[in-house]
């Protein structure tokens, strides 16, 4: 039990410090290069594409560059370029798979 208390202290107290060095080091971190900046900004993007793209071109194990999954993210995508749309392009995006999948 003393090993257990042990390990479950130390664990709080390097959480804590992991976070705590943060706001110590919060001054540091405003002003960052633009270049930093224009690189953090694609931090999201590139996030989501990792989950997305695999369903899109591996939908059942197998590469494929024609499946209707690919098809419909492909004028989603097309879609929300042009016109910035959310509704619109999952609508656009689901009717084209549900047609593609009933073909």
């Amino acid at each position: 039990m003393n090993r257990l208390w042990l390990a479950v202290a130390l664990g709080g107290a390097g959480t804590f410090s992991m976070r705590a060095s943060f706001l110590l080091a919060a001054h540091r971190m405003a002003d960052v290069p633009p270049l930093v900046q224009r690189i953090l900004r694609q931090i999201p993007a590139a996030a989501l594409a990792s989950i997305v793209v695999p369903a899109f071109v591996r939908p059942d194990g197998r590469f494929s560059l024609w499946t209707p999954e690919l098809a419909a993210g492909a004028l989603a995508a097309l879609v929300a370029w042009r016109t910035r749309s959310s509704i619109l392009t999952l609508v656009v995006g689901m009717v084209v798979l549900v047609a593609l999948d009933a073909l």
